[in-house]
């Protein structure tokens, strides 16, 4: 009796484990123009980088691990990018970089995300 109560309370930890995990969502375009909006100044203007901006670039960086999430960034990114008027295209093509975030291409507003 004793052990099928353990077998009984292994069960019902590995449920409440696998009920209780965090998923792992997709990134949202909202979530891009959250970590983006600190950037907007820079990109239009060129000066010195907030060190929100960095952060919210590394973030994005990190959090898109899947190829879905890191096209979505991309995405979301150019999108935004497109509608900042007067946004400085060298500007934006440095900024991963200068925030030490290394992408294997240029960013710019005509990229394809695919």
């Amino acid at each position: 009796m004793a052990m099928l109560s353990k077998i009984n309370a292994s069960l019902f930890l590995f449920f409440c484990m696998v009920v209780l995990a965090p998923n792992s969502e997709a990134i949202s375009c909202g979530q891009v123009q959250s970590n983006l909006i600190p950037c907007v100044n820079y990109l239009r203007n060129g000066g010195a980088i907030p060190l929100n901006c960095c952060i919210g670039i590394r973030t994005l960086n990190t959090a898109a691990r899947t190829t879905a999430d890191r096209q979505t960034v991309c995405r979301c990114a150019v999108s935004i990018a497109r509608a900042i008027p007067g946004i400085n295209n060298s500007n934006l093509s440095g900024l991963p970089g200068k925030c030490r975030v290394n992408l294997p291409y240029k960013i710019s507003t005509s990229i394809d995300c695919n």
